[in-house]
């Protein structure tokens, strides 16, 4: 039931729960790269270029449409997972990386290097930091959810060091930073959804 939600909620709900949708779309850009793209070794900025994909725009177009819905959710949401200092951090983290995979769209790899390094470094930090704040702030209401939470916040921000650290494995240590925070994200919202 999600009588007590406000119709601005049930969006900002319908917004994070359609989120893993992005996941599709990188696979099926992936599979129909060009120039042997790997998940392991590619990070998922080569599939906004030209030399990987045939459909740049379409990679392109859906770290600005994903982002955008982030950001959006986590406006609409604000309050939901607590009013206290975690709860508004996380809100204001959750925007700050929608803002970044927007950023990282209208800066395509191939034609602003330096601006797309710079309009990515946000979401690897943002991102984590805000599933361990989520985490905590939903933990007195839903214990489990709130370890599995706070756990995948940190996993994300060990795999995003990894990522900036090490050449090895790019791509498979980048998707371990940023896919789980699409699912993370609709589980909360659906929750949020159905538990009051």
């Amino acid at each position: 039931m999600d009588a007590d939600l406000t119709p601005l909620q049930r969006w900002g709900v319908l917004a994070w729960a359609v989120r893993p949708a992005y996941l599709v779309i990188e696979v099926l850009v992936a599979i129909i790269s060009v120039g042997g793209y790997s998940f392991v070794d590619d990070t998922v900025s080569d599939l906004g270029i030209s030399r990987f994909s045939d459909v740049p725009a379409v990679m392109n177009a859906s770290f600005i449409v994903f982002g955008a819905l982030m950001a959006f959710g986590a406006v609409a949401l604000f309050g939901r997972f607590g009013r206290g200092p975690m709860g508004v951090a996380a809100s204001v983290l959750l925007v700050v990386s929608g803002i970044s995979s927007i950023a990282v769209g209208l800066t395509p790899l191939d034609q602003y290097p330096d601006g797309h390094v710079l309009a990515a470094t946000p979401l690897f930090i943002a991102q984590p930091a805000a599933l361990v704040l989520l985490g905590l702030a939903v933990r007195h209401r839903r214990p489990t959810t709130g370890v599995v939470v706070v756990g995948t916040g940190v996993v994300c921000a060990v795999a995003a060091l990894a990522f900036i650290a090490v050449d090895d494995a790019a791509g498979l240590t980048e998707r371990i930073a940023l896919w789980p925070v699409f699912v993370v994200l609709a589980v909360l919202g659906l929750q949020e959804r159905r538990s009051r």
